[in-house]
């Protein structure tokens, strides 16, 4: 038997997103229901940070914008209207204080993620929101100014909509991309869903067996069908299967299959600079072995025998004895190793999606559609993906906020 229920806004999906927009709404004086088809909200937020949970990112809410790849102009307003400032107050006038690494990334003091979700749960029930479990969406309709929200034995009717379903990375959270179809359904354009945040699968990886090695702002570019299209900085860690490491995950947004990442392992210089300084350090100690003389470079010595191997030098090379092409072969190693990327990470191991709900058909100004008075979406549902570091849970609160202060200011 199917029972009608009617709200002022419905809200699909129990993540961080969804229960923040939620509490904030329902502040406002607004009816809200959360629709979550998990038997318990918040499962993927409880993952994140190792389950210690990285909230957000320390200093200026101006300096995130550069950490949305390209759409960093499309979340300026939500990110402005609730900043990292004002997340960090929200929990500590709670009882939850924050704890800030030296890197920059924000934790609870406790560094359990469920305390945040404890957190956002019981505002939710303390604000009177109606949290409906085990509720899996089947259809989703829009008739004469209101939403209709159908799971298997309930119609829920709402004046409002949001969509807060997450993405379609770790799966086994319930992320399954569920917002997607909705969506589609409703005339909304999906930019095509794929991992981001995921380490790069090399083909033939030559470091496979030091895995674990890793190295502070690493150089490298990416090279596609011969040309260089881009460059990075960042913290790189060698696995068994390719790489991996905050600067690889930030940038892998960028990476297709069949490009080509080229390290170096020398830091920041130029092809000239380098092969002077190189050369002119050969040339000084001629009796000096070459691992002697590259291993003044910092970098790791089980690292510099791989790459003597791999550049056809004996390990017991000396200066003297070094060949011309056995030199161009290891300046090109240090300098630019080539690292072929047979693939990314796939759904399992990508901490979010690049993709969603593209990005022209919501006002960013309130989180709205374009194409659908009343409907919102927040959070990683939308063509939205941060670096690591807090910046995606931090877009989550901020979108959630955004769309719930447009929604209750409409409404007045």
């Amino acid at each position: 038997m199917t029972t009608e229920t009617s709200s002022d806004i419905i809200i699909i999906g129990a993540g961080p997103a969804g229960l923040f927009c939620a509490c904030n709404a329902a502040s406002a004086g607004e009816k809200v229901i959360i629709l979550e088809k998990n038997v318990t909200p918040g499962k993927k937020l409880l993952l994140a940070g190792s389950g210690q949970c990285n909230i957000t990112h320390d200093g200026p809410v101006r300096e995130f914008l550069v950490h949305y790849g390209d759409h960093g102009r499309f979340i300026k307003p939500a990110l402005m209207n609730f900043p990292n400032t004002a997340l960090i107050s929200f929990f500590k006038e709670r009882g939850l204080d924050m704890m800030t690494t030296a890197a920059g990334k924000v934790f609870p003091s406790t560094q359990k993620s469920t305390d945040v979700l404890q957190i956002l749960e019981q505002e939710c029930r303390t604000l009177g929101v109606t949290l409906q479990y085990h509720q899996p969406v089947r259809e989703v309709r829009h008739a004469d100014g209101h939403f209709f929200v159908i799971t298997r034995d309930t119609t829920y009717c709402g004046n409002s909509l949001v969509i807060a379903t997450g993405g379609m990375t770790y799966p086994g959270t319930g992320s399954t991309g569920d917002g997607y179809p909705i969506a589609s359904s409703l005339g909304h354009t999906i930019a095509d869903p794929a991992p981001a945040l995921a380490p790069v699968l090399a083909d033939r990886f030559p470091f496979g067996e030091l895995a674990g090695i890793s190295f502070d702002s690493l150089p490298f570019s990416l090279v596609r069908e011969g040309k260089k299209i881009g460059s990075h900085n960042g913290d790189v860690l060698f696995t068994h299967q390719g790489l991996s490491g905050p600067g690889i995950l930030d940038y892998s947004r960028f990476i297709q299959p069949g490009d080509t990442i080229r390290l170096s392992f020398v830091g920041p210089v130029s092809k000239e600079q380098f092969v002077k300084d190189f050369t002119d350090r050969i040339a000084a100690h001629p009796v000096s072995l070459v691992r002697t003389i590259v291993l003044q470079y910092k970098i790791p010595e089980r690292l510099v025998t791989t790459l003597l191997k791999l550049s056809g030098v004996a390990g017991d090379s000396t200066c003297a004895h070094l060949a011309k092409q056995e030199r161009t072969n290891l300046i090109t190693s240090l300098l630019e190793f080539p690292v072929l990327v047979r693939d990314l990470g796939g759904l399992k191991e990508a901490m979010v999606t690049r993709g969603g709900v593209s990005l022209p058909e919501i006002d960013p100004k309130t989180m709205e559609s374009r194409l659908v008075p009343g409907l919102y979406f927040v959070g990683e549902v939308i063509d939205i993906d941060g670096d690591t570091g807090g910046y995606n849970l931090q877009a989550a609160f901020s979108t959630g906020y955004l769309a719930a202060k447009a929604i209750s200011t409409k409404v007045r």
